[in-house]
């Protein structure tokens, strides 16, 4: 199942949304952040879709939605720091839902999920498809949280990302594949369910 949202930010930008959800009542609910808008990234990416269906399988509602200035969102884009009060507008319609939350991203939305999670008290489970390690951030709070990056990536400074991760003490999952992986998004949908769910 799948419908149309519209979220308003706490600086009234409304943003274009979409809830998937499985057949059977839902076991958790995961908000799911997409790649940078100016490099064509959008809630309807390939892998985005393609992760959201192996989540909507292993039992998650997934909350996708498109950054200010995407798609049919309002607002100006603003490389990271604006964008964080649009992952709190999702977050906070996802928590209204009453299930267990979880907080997911490819890139960009990667890192804007994480840097929202270090300004949070509770430790909701975090899984990172490949964010840029630039401007992540130094502490955060308690709960499972893993980072994805694929072994032939050429986007980000893989390098960098992996020695955060295990910097951070962070659950690091290296897979075949590139920054896209192509062909690769129910066994990168099973990793980030997996790491929402605490099983490793």
């Amino acid at each position: 199942m799948s419908e149309r949202l519209d979220l308003t930010t706490e600086d009234g930008i409304a943003l274009e949304a979409r809830l998937d959800s499985p057949e059977q009542e839902p076991s958790r609910i995961t908000v799911f952040c997409h790649p940078h808008p100016e490099a064509g990234g959008t809630m309807n990416a390939p892998l985005m879709i393609a992760v959201t269906q192996a989540l909507v399988t292993r039992g998650h509602s997934v909350l996708r939605f498109n950054f200010r200035d995407t798609g049919a969102s309002g607002g100006e884009h603003g490389d990271g720091e604006p964008e964080l009060a649009d992952v709190a507008a999702a977050v906070e319609h996802a928590r209204s839902t009453g299930l267990p939350l979880g907080l997911a991203g490819w890139s960009f939305g990667a890192g804007v999920a994480l840097n929202w999670l270090a300004g949070q008290e509770d430790g909701i489970p975090y899984a990172g498809i490949a964010p840029p390690p630039e401007r992540l951030p130094s502490s955060l709070p308690e709960g499972p949280k893993r980072i994805i990056v694929g072994s032939r990536e050429q986007v980000i400074d893989s390098e960098a990302l992996i020695h955060y991760a295990r910097e951070m003490g962070i659950d690091l999952v290296i897979t075949a594949g590139d920054h896209f992986f192509h062909g690769r998004g129910k066994r990168i949908g099973d990793l980030v369910g997996q790491g929402l769910e605490g099983v490793s």
